[in-house]
């Protein structure tokens, strides 16, 4: 019974070592999975994958229930004042601005307002008395307008946005 016993005990001293050394590994590889699985996530291996569509971050096109294009409407509150460019009078004039797209246009405006009244006053002391008293004038004064708009706008954001600009008052003295 003596050999039993001696040959028992060493099988024993053994046995304990094995699962403490799977457990241990299985530990290792869990934590080194887990933790290449949060790298990957992070760095952008894995999720978080880029919209095929180029323009999901501009603004979109306001459609009515009818089909037609639905016009935001936003008028800037401060009015612009500025002498003309052969004349030792001066211009004022209040802006509105309309654009087909959502509010992310609008908000733009509003985010954007010190360069686009900078811009629209560099316009505007460009102009001449004899042009913009006419009808056909003031016509080509609001392309201008909304062409500099659109251009801050470009500069600031990648997208314009504004169809037409209006004017909701207008004086030349």
């Amino acid at each position: 019974m003596s050999k039993d016993n001696a040959a028992a005990a060493p099988g024993k001293k053994g046995g304990m070592k094995k699962p403490l050394i799977i457990a241990l590994g299985a530990i290792i590889l869990v934590g080194g999975g887990a933790g290449g699985a949060i790298y990957a996530s992070q760095s952008g291996l894995i999720g978080g994958a880029k919209p095929d569509d180029p323009y999901a971050d501009k603004p979109k096109l306001v459609i009515r229930a009818d089909g037609g294009r639905e016009a935001t409407y936003f008028e800037i509150e401060k009015s612009f004042t500025s002498n003309l460019a052969d004349a030792d009078g001066f211009m004022q004039l209040s802006l509105g601005v309309a654009t087909y797209y959502d509010s992310r246009v609008l908000d733009n405006i509003k985010r954007h307002e010190v360069p686009i009244r900078s811009a629209v006053l560099m316009t505007l002391a460009d102009q001449s008395v004899d042009v913009i008293a006419t009808p056909e004038g003031k016509k080509q004064l609001q392309k201008a307008l909304k062409d500099t708009v659109n251009r801050v706008l470009q500069e600031k954001e990648g997208f314009g946005g504004v169809d037409d600009v209006y004017f909701t008052s207008f004086v030349i003295q």
